[in-house]
């Protein structure tokens, strides 16, 4: 009966999260149903980025709201990911999601403060809020990838490495579509500062991964 029982966790507190996401979603729907119409459509047409890619761009109730359903869910994601490099049938503790989660927050909020420090010193804040809320626009689609992929592997295909690798190839191809598209508006700036842009890439944007990868897998 031992081994039976160590296979059976409980998932009341996943739902409780994926709810949880799933109600800051809708609050923020409720809030600004215009705008969360444009961003349904935000890889097949960039109307969301051009309408509000404005004053307030990064400070507004949709983004909170957003950002938080991006880090439950993603933070989730990252939990129900341990078939990759664990035995699923192996018991693991709640807790660890509260870690993970709070790895995450910390994480995207010190990155967000470089970014926003890096276009302070060097005066370049319009262009870095710009870049900051096109990417910011992907990644919060792509949580919506991953809420599908986190209910799938809850409820319907659990512990599916197919899940999980289809689910990190379209949040990497939203994401990828995302940077594509800031090359393509700022070939210019990107060309005259080519130098501070690999900098830029190479500080801001891969070091941190690399930073966040290590801390999950010690």
């Amino acid at each position: 009966m031992e081994p039976i029982s160590r296979a059976l966790v409980s998932t009341d507190w996943i739902t409780v999260v994926i709810f949880s996401s799933l109600f800051f979603a809708v609050i923020a729907k409720q809030v600004s149903y215009a705008r969360f119409l444009n961003f349904i459509i935000l890889p097949f047409n960039n109307k969301y980025i051009f309408m509000y890619n404005k004053k307030d761009r990064l400070w507004n109730g949709f983004n909170i709201l957003f950002g938080i359903f991006q880090l439950l869910n993603f933070s989730l994601f990252i939990y129900l990911c341990r078939p990759l490099w664990q035995d699923p049938a192996e018991e693991i503790f709640p807790f660890l999601y509260i870690v993970i989660f709070g790895l995450l927050l910390t994480f995207s909020l010190v990155k967000l403060f470089l970014q926003l420090a890096n276009g302070f010193f060097f005066n370049n804040n319009k262009l870095v809020s710009e870049l900051i809320f096109k990417k910011l626009s992907y990644l919060f689609y792509s949580s919506i990838i991953v809420f599908l992929g986190n209910i799938c592997l809850v409820y319907i295909f659990k512990d599916s490495r197919v899940v999980i690798y289809l689910t990190i190839f379209l949040v990497i191809a939203v994401n990828l579509v995302g940077w594509i598209t800031i090359l393509k508006n700022y070939q210019k700036e990107i060309t005259t500062k080519f130098f501070y842009f690999i900098l830029y890439l190479c500080a801001l944007e891969i070091a941190p991964i690399v930073i966040f990868v290590n801390a999950l897998t010690k």
